[in-house]
């Protein structure tokens, strides 16, 4: 290895990017991008497997909507498409989808009559509630050899990444 590589065998140069940080930051925020990559893939495809576990009908992009109405309750179909980033038709679409399946249910806003709450039905709120608990079951098995306090501290990062992300 040449005397101003680094370990990896890559010369430190001064100066910036591209994207406008030095080299050895660029290579980091590479890795991040390859590994959150990587993540988000298996992310997705265990969504449609859950999605599945849930309803065999029921589209995967419908799990983390089902997930947002066991953590919160009752919820105006507006405030759902803006916490999952759809518009309005894709939400109804997606609400339709759901009450068909018997996940959830609407009912009058009693703070505005113009306005529907969606909730999860007894049948959604158990079908959900099994495959979160299968799912934390599928993390304490993986990440049994972890600290707990990296598992907290990864938990930290993720929703300081999340916050960050949001703005």
């Amino acid at each position: 290895m040449h005397e101003d590589a680094n370990a990896d065998g890559h010369r430190d140069e001064p100066g910036p990017t591209p994207s406008g940080v030095d080299q050895a930051a660029d290579r980091e925020f590479l890795a991040l991008e390859r590994e959150l990559t990587m993540f988000m893939r298996r992310a997705r495809a265990n969504q449609g497997e859950m999605a599945r576990e849930v309803h065999p009908d029921l589209e995967s992009s419908a799990y983390g909507l089902l997930v947002r109405l066991d953590e919160c309750g009752r919820q105006r179909a507006t405030d759902l498409a803006a916490y999952i980033g759809v518009g309005k038709a894709t939400m109804s679409r997606q609400l339709r989808a759901l009450e068909e399946l018997g996940l959830v249910a609407r009912e009058p806003d009693p703070a505005d009559g113009r306005a529907w709450l969606v909730h999860l039905t007894e049948e959604g709120r158990t079908r959900v509630g099994r495959v979160r608990e299968a799912r934390r079951a599928r993390y304490v098995s993986k990440l049994a050899h972890w600290d707990r306090r990296e598992v907290a501290e990864l938990a930290r990062l993720l929703q300081q990444l999340n916050q960050g992300m949001e703005k």
